[in-house]
Parts: structure tokens; sequence; C-alpha cells
């Protein structure tokens, strides 16, 4: 077989591989859908996020909802009344809920600010967390709810969206099996056009646009899916500076908070620039991830252009995702139920190292300097 053939027949198997197979989209059902459902307790409501949840999961038999923590009445009254759940499972307290309702784990949907005070309330019960991105605002909080999830033995994860992209796994894929060398340069894009302009819910908004409840504004919104998936494909290397600009560009609409920030990291032969925005045309999840011989440019959800050397771009379709990673509810069950260690996207030692991006972004941006991360390894 000449060098060219076998050069031919190595790429197509390793497309082959990125390529779906018979299934239309869908993730394979969870093998534990059969069992018990994870008893779970939602902790605040004023996260848009959550909406999502509960439409996605009432129809759900592996999961099942024993309590929800609010302490704005009214909420708590209209959430019951719009997705038919009882007034019995709602507390004024995070603390109450636990003790009365016993979860086996708590889903955060409270503003960013409030994730270091449920993760304590939660460790003090020993009781897992999954919290919606990003960890905290700050590295002092995310210390402290390192030292109390250490402390209490509980897993603490955070669930971003990108996290279930089969599309991002593929890219990873391709780094890691040196398909496309090793990484040079990866470009992340996330955004809309704003979250006043796509009309989320008031109580949203509020918190959104609020320094001390978000961090930031489109900065640490947007800002950390690109550093949790950097970090990711970089095996979890702490960049070596980083550096961040932010605007203003609407502030008739957003006064406090930045609506447009770019952050770039360093590493020692490699960097990455991640785009955060309030004020595209259109949303977007989306990244480049350029190799030393070949590029992985992620489309949408499920399907990734994917150059190797001496080849044509081509477009495929990423193959499904282990059926225990395909969800935020599945990736809980596995964990808390079967014992997964977590790893990755979601655990909180990535998250550790994104909230130290972001904090660092965030002083950059405040003095228009680099910020050089100590002891970065």
């Amino acid at each position: 077989m000449t060098k060219t053939l076998a050069s031919i027949l190595f790429r197509a198997i390793l497309l082959a591989s990125l390529v779906a197979s018979a299934v239309d989209g869908q993730a394979a059902p969870s093998t534990a859908q059969s069992a018990a459902p994870l008893r779970v307790a939602i902790a605040g409501l004023v996260h848009g996020h959550v909406g999502g949840f509960l439409r996605a999961n009432q129809s759900r038999a592996d999961i099942q909802i024993v309590g929800v923590a609010e302490s704005d009445k009214k909420l708590s009254e209209f959430t019951a009344q719009k997705y038919g759940l009882s007034p019995d499972i709602f507390f004024a307290t995070v603390d109450e809920m636990l003790e009365k309702t016993k979860p086996q784990a708590v889903l955060v949907y409270t503003n960013t600010f409030d994730h270091r005070s449920v993760v304590e309330a939660c460790a003090r019960h020993g009781i897992p967390v999954m919290m919606e991105k990003p960890l905290a605002v700050s590295n002092e909080d995310a210390r402290a709810m390192q030292a109390a999830a250490q402390r209490a033995k509980i897993p603490v994860l955070v669930n971003y969206e990108t996290t279930w992209y089969r599309s991002n796994r593929a890219a990873y894929d391709l780094v890691h099996d040196n398909s496309i060398g090793d990484i040079r340069k990866v470009v992340v894009h996330d955004g809309h056009s704003g979250p006043k302009e796509i009309n989320v819910e008031p109580w949203f908004l509020s918190w959104l646009t609020d320094p001390k409840l978000n961090g930031a504004g489109a900065l640490f919104d947007f800002g950390c899916y690109g550093a949790d998936l950097m970090t990711w494909l970089m095996d979890n290397r702490r960049p070596d500076t980083v550096t961040a600009v932010t605007q203003r560009i609407k502030p008739e609409i957003y006064s406090r908070v930045d609506d447009e920030a770019t952050i770039i990291l360093t590493y020692p032969k490699a960097q990455a620039i991640l785009q955060a925005s309030w004020n595209w045309p259109f949303d977007r999840k989306d990244m480049e991830v350029y190799g030393q011989t070949g590029y992985a440019l992620t489309v949408k959800r499920d399907a990734v252009r994917v150059r190797l050397a001496k080849q044509d771009e081509k477009l495929v379709d990423a193959k499904p995702l282990d059926p225990r990673e395909s969800d935020s509810v599945n990736y809980l069950r596995a964990v808390v139920l079967d014992g997964m260690k977590p790893e990755g996207l979601s655990s909180l030692e990535t998250n550790m190292i994104v909230t130290e991006i972001l904090d660092a972004a965030r002083e950059s941006a405040a003095t228009g300097k680099t910020i050089h991360l100590q002891g970065s390894k």
C-alpha cells in the first residue's frame, strides 16, 4: 500500500469515527431510567434557565422534584401555577427545604452571588449540588465552595448548555487523538443581542445587570463558556496571562455592567480568544480550534467542519455522546446514583480555573493591564 493511499484511508476512518450512527440527533436514553427517579430540589427561581428545566423534565420518569426554595412568594406562586407544581413543595429558605424534603441532589437557579450560600447549606446536609453556570462571582466564593464541598465530601457540578454539544466533544477528540496536532489558537463565540432585547423575565434581568449578583455583565454571562471549554481542551492547564477588554455599547440599557467583552488567554504555545457579547444580531455558541496540522470548527450542537493536512474541509455529523453525559439530568444521575467521578466541563476542578480566569479578566478590564496568574502550570 502506498503512503498516499494509507494517508487517505486513515483520514477516511477518522472522519467516519465522528459521524453519528443511525441516530437522528437525539441522545440515547439513560440506561438508569428504569430505576427509581432521582429526588431533586430546586434552590431559587430567579435564573431564567429554570423554566427550560421544568418544561423539559415534566414528563421524565427518571427525576422527581420534591422541593423548591424561593424567598419571593409571588414568584413561587407564579411558578407553581405555570408548571403545575404543588404549593406544598415550596419553602421560603434552602435549609427548611432540605430538612423537610431530604433530596438526593439540589439544582441551583439563584443569582450567581448566592451560589456560595446554597452550596454551604447543602454541604451542611451532605447533599450534592448542580448549579447553572458560572460557578461563582469571585475566587473567594469559589474557594469557600470548594472547601465546603471537600469537608462534606459532596460533588459540586456546574451546568453549561455547551457541555452537552456533540460538536464540542468531537473537537475535543480531534485534539486529544492528535488528528489536528497541538492546539495553537482557539476562538470561542458566545452571545446574543442582549438579555433585555430577548425579553428575559424581569427578575432574571434584574440580577444579570447587577455587578454584585452577576459578577459583571456579558463578561461573566458569556465569557464563562469559552473559559470552560478552553480549560477543558487544555486538560486543566491554567493560562499564563489573562487580558480583557470590555465595553458598554448600550449604556441606556446596561448602565452598570459591560455588554461587550473579549478575553485573551495565553499559554506557552497557544492562545485563546473568548468573545462574549450582548450585541450580536443572532445568538451563537460555537468555537474554532486550530492545531498545528488541521482545524475543527463546531457548527451548532451536532456538527463540525474539519480540515486535516492535505485534505479539503469536510462537514460531518458528530457521533452521539455517552448517554450518561448527554444532558444535565443524566449526568447528575450518573454522579449521584452511580458514583461516576466528575471530570471535565462540569467538574469543580475545571470551574475553579474558570473562576480564576473570569476574576482576572474583570481585573484586567478595570485596570487596562494584563494579569499574570501566579504559579501557572
